[in-house]
């Protein structure tokens, strides 16, 4: 989804890999800084602890290209060593995309999200259910076996808000432009427009983890 044009594309991230032969997708070759992904001039706080690498993947649950990335990522994320740190960031490029950032925090601080996020991309983009509002979210939870009203709490907390805000300002620091994309180390980004795909942006973020862990 880009920032500039999200009612027409949830992004090029897998746009452009749908024009490239598979043969060019697959070409082995060393990624080019400004090319295949971008080193910020300012570099952003992470959260992981120290001696560990941080990667962000940002994200909407309204993106279908997010949808589709969600199975290549959730393999790379198990295959992922144990010095780098995960962490998903759900973006808000606009007011109305909040309701489904909260509803991220809020499953993540009641330890529902191997429960649920799946679920909700499958609640949204293969049974087209509309939860965009608070009403319909909360709604959707009580389906799912949650505690309406304790999920309610979570969603109005204020550390959900402070999440939310947080993860707006996360965004911005990396300059997303559209989703899925990949923030490494409070350094780099990649995303399917810079990597052509995102098959080939995970591929660059385990470069750059192998460049950050030598020091480079």
């Amino acid at each position: 989804m880009k920032r500039r044009d999200f009612s027409l594309t949830c992004g090029s991230a897998l746009a452009v890999a749908a024009l490239l032969p598979p043969g060019v997708q697959a070409q082995a070759k060393k990624p080019v800084v400004g090319d295949d992904y971008l080193a910020l001039d300012k570099q952003v706080a992470t959260e992981a602890p120290q001696g560990k690498v941080e990667v962000v993947e940002f994200f909407w649950y309204e993106c279908p290209h997010c949808n589709a990335f969600e199975p290549a990522l959730e393999a790379w994320i198990k295959r992922l060593p144990k010095d780098v740190a995960m962490r998903r960031v759900p973006v808000s490029f606009r007011d109305d995309f909040v309701p489904l950032q909260r509803l991220y925090y809020s499953i993540e601080a009641m330890g529902l999200v191997d429960k649920l996020h799946g679920k909700v991309f499958q609640a949204i983009h293969i049974e087209k259910q509309m939860l965009k509002k608070p009403e319909a979210i909360a709604d959707w939870i009580a389906k799912q076996g949650v505690d309406k009203a304790k999920f309610m709490e979570q969603f109005n907390s204020f550390s959900v808000s402070t999440k939310a805000s947080k993860a707006t300002q996360l965004q911005n620091a990396y300059r997303v432009e559209g989703v899925p994309a990949m923030g490494v180390a409070g350094r780099f980004y990649t995303d399917g427009t810079q990597a052509k795909s995102m098959e080939r942006a995970l591929q660059v973020v385990d470069y750059l983890i192998a460049e950050v862990r030598a020091g480079r």
